[in-house]
């Protein structure tokens, strides 16, 4: 009987599976040290300056948050050169991206995504009954010359992972621009640009500028990266006003918590956590490039805080073989790479403890 309550699209929906938690694991294998090097999770954590204010305002948690992000809002328009109406704060960049589904997109409607996307895309797209048209990565990089070919008339939204999720991978400014002149003003370029501070290849996108000029592009961004607030669930978007306006409507109530506000605030006036962060990554990137090359295992160099490792042969064994030895890494049949597995770049000993344990299983 329930069946025919369900809305068709609910049946084609695919859940997301998480890695599993540190505690978890713990608790099936009777392990009592583990790392998790899977959900790509800033190892240093947030900024003290974060903790003080999430403590500071615990207080005031019996009152509903701030709705409109006021100063949250006002912080960001002033750091990215907008003003405040054409920014928008979600409970995480993945809310946006639902707020996207729905402010635009229609049943009949097609979406360009890669041919095994980031789960959120495939998500928003088929919630709304869109048509997914699928187009296959190019050498671990998004293929915009192949997703231009497959633009219709029908086209609405086009999703970028930019570093891409997770190969780590970058589209240059030049390939984005030539995109969106084939896309026109018939749609929507959605970047995702959860990784960006990341990134320090100079052909990166200069994104903003983009949507200053009026582009169609929705620019996504994050807290739970370089900033390290994944458990509170923040990020911001920017769009030309019109679009923003349109996601504004769609947008709930009361949908950023106090707590998220206030650390993510503190978290952009404390000069130090970005630089803090990419040191570490460098330094750990460098470190595992070394031993991976040791190892004779290929890899796709990133412009993240993760790598993509081919370990030659099946990847979910690997993974199961390095959870039994306390450490997690993220092989998932979604990634559409069978011998790969993306692990997190982390301190020193989380790295070296990696290493050491991948050595065992591969021997």
């Amino acid at each position: 009987m329930t069946e025919k309550l369900v809305r068709p699209a609910i049946t084609r929906l695919k859940p997301y599976i998480p890695g599993k938690p540190i505690e978890e694991v713990k608790r099936e294998l009777g392990l009592d040290d583990v790392i998790k090097l899977a959900s790509n999770e800033n190892p240093l954590g947030p900024s003290p300056r974060a903790v003080q204010a999430m403590r500071k305002c615990l207080k005031d948690v019996r009152l509903y948050p701030d709705n409109e992000c006021y100063h949250l809002k006002r912080k960001l328009a002033q750091r990215l050169g907008f003003p405040p109406e054409q920014v928008l704060v979600g409970r995480g960049s993945d809310e946006i991206i639902h707020m996207i589904g729905l402010a635009f997109l229609e049943k009949g409607d097609e979406v360009l995504i890669p041919s095994h996307p980031f789960v959120l895309y495939e998500f928003t797209g088929t919630l709304m009954d869109a048509e997914l048209v699928r187009v296959p990565l190019r050498e671990y990089r998004y293929d915009l010359e192949a997703m231009a070919e497959r633009i219709g008339p029908r086209t609405k939204l086009a999703f970028i992972g930019n570093p891409n999720n997770p190969t780590g991978t970058i589209i240059t400014h030049d390939e984005l621009v030539r995109f969106l002149d084939r896309l026109g003003d018939q749609g929507i370029v959605v970047l995702d640009e959860a990784y960006y501070e990341y990134a320090e290849d100079a052909a990166y996108p200069r994104s903003l500028e983009l949507v200053k000029e009026g582009r169609n592009v929705i620019v996504l961004r994050t807290f739970s990266k370089i900033y390290a607030l994944a458990g509170l669930r923040i990020g911001y978007g920017v769009a030309r006003p019109e679009l923003a306006a349109a996601l504004a409507k769609v947008r709930e109530p009361f949908n950023v918590s106090t707590v998220a506000q206030a650390a993510a605030l503190a978290s952009l006036e404390d000069g130090f956590q970005v630089e803090r962060s990419l040191k570490i990554n460098r330094r750990g990137k460098k470190y595992l490039y070394r031993e991976l090359k040791r190892l004779k295992l290929k890899y796709v160099p990133t412009e993240a805080n993760f790598i993509f490792v081919d370990c030659g042969r099946d990847a979910l064994e690997v993974a199961r073989e390095l959870l039994r030895r306390g450490v997690i890494v993220r092989a998932d049949p979604a990634f559409g790479y069978p011998t790969h597995f993306r692990v997190t770049v982390g301190k020193p000993a989380q790295n070296r403890r990696f290493i050491a344990a991948l050595k065992e299983v591969l021997a």
